[in-house]
């Protein structure tokens, strides 16, 4: 289409569009009926202008077209584990994930046929150890990293229990930082708890931070060397979940550049628990799905799914290949690969990214003044808040005004469950003594799901 075109019309401004609106609604009030409030203390309009911004944002960081097709395999045998990996690269898998609950298996055999040149590693570990870290950190004289997921304050704020204690933790946490130039922030569990969106940026920066105070002292060369990894989850608010992303990268730019450290961050995201449901498995694809596009989106650097039926099944081939073909449709047929940074310069989620980042950074200075994360960790605050936004939530959906389709709306009556149960998908609360409350991840459709179960 020419440019010249546009130069037969006049630029309507945004108070145009609204009194134009105000007369379409035939004295409805414009702000109750087209206001959308949310739990963060966003206003959602029904149209956004340019005029409404001061200066066009600069353009962001995240390569769209590099975002990788993740695989997560729980790892119990290593020549299992290595099967399961290499016929899901086979299948087009481009980063596998390994969660390991011991340092007690071959490295060898685990990645025997696995071209690390073209598939990136990272370890999910469930232990806490320098020396097999510092042992595996670099696999080849060429240089070629693994990469690891490590943080023990995020291990603290799930399990109430550091792995050992303060201190011992505190030092291998610094040998493997210091021999991996890694290290990670778990803020998917902040979103499977409940947190709502502007909590989970605040507490991931704030998770963020007490590592960066701790490690102020290093040499500037080895922080603009360090990897920082945020593992996050992502719900169904469609467009504030691509915001969500967006705000995250440019917070932590802002945090990195006061300490001297790496601006770029790894972000890996994978689709929420909180949502998901036992009955009408299959919506849990179409829930999926949509997060998964939000992920890429807001500029994800590697995307793994959640399979459909992963509360309740074991993970099995079915599962993992429907999961894993949602990603590859995304980027194969969907062409969600093809431009760098989709969400620019739209005017909705360009508001959303500023307002999040915002409302999130001002109560990450308020975590700060009071003491730090930490602290308030210790203290509890960040637990009754993350349970207070989901006590909200939990009542929305309890009184339907946050729908799970098949589950909360429209239920059928004829789905049974009870023996197709592999595993437990409800919460378990073990006794044990811990030195903090931990944060608890749960999932709103449980209370339901249970009464359902008793009564088929």
């Amino acid at each position: 289409m020419s440019k010249s075109l546009f130069k037969d019309f006049e630029g309507v401004s945004s108070k145009a569009w609204k009194q134009k609106i105000q007369v379409d609604l035939k004295g409805a009030d414009y702000n109750d009926t087209l206001i959308w409030h949310t739990n963060e203390g966003i206003d959602v309009k029904p149209f956004y202008h340019s005029d409404e911004f001061e200066n066009l944002s600069e353009v962001s960081a995240s390569k769209a077209t590099q975002w990788k097709i993740s695989q997560v395999i729980e790892v119990e045998d290593a020549k299992e584990a290595n099967t399961k990996a290499t016929d899901a690269i086979a299948r087009g898998a481009e980063h596998i994930t390994f969660v390991v609950k011991n340092e007690d298996f071959n490295l060898e055999e685990l990645l025997s046929q696995i071209d690390l040149e073209e598939t990136s590693i990272r370890f999910k570990m469930q232990f806490l150890s320098s020396k097999f870290i510092e042992q595996n950190a670099a696999v080849s004289s060429s240089g070629l990293k693994l990469h690891f997921d490590t943080d023990i304050i995020g291990h603290l704020a799930k399990t109430g229990n550091w792995y050992t204690n303060l201190k011992d933790d505190h030092e291998k946490f610094d040998a493997i930082v210091k021999s991996s130039y890694q290290f990670s922030i778990d803020a998917s569990l902040y979103q499977n708890a409940g947190a709502n969106i502007v909590q989970q940026l605040a507490y991931s920066l704030a998770h963020a931070n007490e590592y960066l105070n701790h490690f102020d002292n290093l040499s500037d060369e080895i922080k603009e060397s360090i990897e920082v990894t945020f593992n996050t989850a992502v719900g169904s608010n469609y467009f504030f979940e691509i915001a969500k992303l967006r705000a995250l990268r440019q917070l932590w730019a802002t945090l990195a550049t006061e300490y001297g450290f790496n601006t770029n961050c790894k972000i890996i995201a994978i689709p929420s628990k909180r949502n998901k449901t036992i009955y009408d498995y299959n919506v849990n694809m179409l829930r999926t799905t949509t997060e998964c596009m939000s992920t890429v989106l807001g500029g994800a650097d590697i995307v793994a799914n959640l399979a459909y039926d992963s509360l309740y099944h074991n993970p099995n081939e079915f599962g993992d290949r429907v999961a894993r073909n949602q990603l590859l449709v995304l980027k194969n047929e969907s062409y969600f690969d093809k431009v760098n940074n989709p969400a620019d310069g739209a005017y909705y989620i360009e508001s959303l990214t500023e307002q999040l980042a915002e409302k999130a950074l001002i109560l990450f200075k308020d975590i700060e003044a009071n003491g730090g994360f930490l602290s308030q960790l210790k203290e509890g605050t960040i637990q009754r808040k993350i349970k207070e936004s989901a006590d909200k939530e939990q009542v929305d959906f309890d009184a339907e005004k946050l729908i799970l389709l098949g589950t909360n709306k429209h239920p059928n009556p004829d789905d049974k469950m009870k023996d197709d149960l592999e595993v437990s998908p409800f919460l378990k609360i073990e006794k044990r003594k811990t030195i903090i409350q931990p944060i608890i991840e749960k999932r709103l459709s449980e209370k339901l799901e249970i009464n359902r179960l008793k009564n088929e």
